[in-house]
């Protein structure tokens, strides 16, 4: 077993906590504006972004575990175990080994301070809550979740109950209503500010209304996690490139650009929510555009 690749930014440690990875959509249904010949031109790696057949992008599902300033913080929850998503097969009544693999890296739910959402997806906020004796209940007991209220509100809006949003109503359900029913909920204003020490919320609308990426400083260094500004590295090279997941492709571009610039201008490590592999990389300015590195 390889050991747990730990990521150093500043005086914070950061680990990828692996719950799935899903092969199931072709580039162009993932990107309608998908163009083969261009993305391999500019991407050369883009195999490895593809499962055995080719015909698929690798798609990971994941958590960040941070270890900071003495505090235990993890951003987005994956998809979560024995929760019905009929509308989202691919996330319905799962059984991954995400929980194990948090306490494989020595981790208890217990010890997690704090959860960061960067919005509330289906495939974001799962693990918030597991079942107990039929009721579902916090997963992180003592930990202090962080996420958009305007998010939060929009999702309990009954008018934006639509088919597109179904399953995230159903999400915030058994995912999110238990956390703010048990007081565990800091529902915040995303404008860029510092909300926990060294850790700041940044509006990145388009794939949902109030969609955040959040922001770390440690020491001189500067890491970015995008949650679903981006879904595949090509996105690097051709932001015009919207996924079929966002609900805004305009504004979806217009944010996906503000994290680019972001990275570039700070000279970020960018954690990725969906990308496969280490998931974790750098956008470095080259020949008039920008590149996408794993690292």
């Amino acid at each position: 077993m390889n050991a747990p690749q730990w990521y150093t930014i500043g005086d914070a440690r950061i680990l990828k906590i692996q719950d799935l990875t899903l092969a199931a959509l072709s580039p162009e249904q993932l990107l309608p504006d998908w163009d083969g010949a261009r993305a391999l031109q500019v991407y050369p790696q883009l195999s490895e972004t593809l499962d055995v057949s080719g015909a698929k992008i690798l798609l990971s599902i994941h958590s960040w575990l941070i270890e900071d300033r003495g505090r235990k913080i993890l951003v987005d929850t994956g998809a979560g175990n024995n929760k019905a998503r009929p509308a989202a097969p691919y996330f319905d009544h799962l059984q991954t080994a995400w929980l194990e693999n948090l306490m494989r890296a020595g981790v208890r739910p217990e010890e997690i301070d704090f959860v960061l959402l960067t919005h509330l997806h289906v495939d974001h906020v799962g693990w918030n809550t597991r079942k107990q004796n039929g009721t579902w209940v916090p997963t992180f007991p003592n930990a202090r979740y962080l996420f958009s209220k305007a998010e939060y509100d929009f999702f309990s809006d009954s008018a934006h109950d639509t088919a597109r949003n179904k399953t995230s109503f159903m999400t915030r359900e058994d995912s999110v209503d238990p956390i703010v029913l048990a007081g565990l909920a800091d529902q915040i204003d995303v404008d860029g500010t510092e909300i926990l020490e060294g850790f700041s919320f940044h509006p990145t609308p388009g794939h949902t209304p109030h969609h955040a990426s959040i922001v770390l400083k440690s020491g001189t260094e500067c890491a970015l996690f995008t949650g679903d500004v981006m879904h595949h590295p090509i996105q690097v090279s051709f932001p015009e490139w919207s996924a079929v997941f966002d609900a805004d492709p305009q504004t979806a571009i217009t944010s996906r650009k503000w994290a680019l610039d972001y990275a570039v201008e700070h000279d970020a490590t960018v954690f990725t929510t969906h990308f496969p592999m280490t998931s974790a990389g750098r956008v470095i300015p080259h020949n008039k555009k920008i590149d996408w590195y794993f690292r």
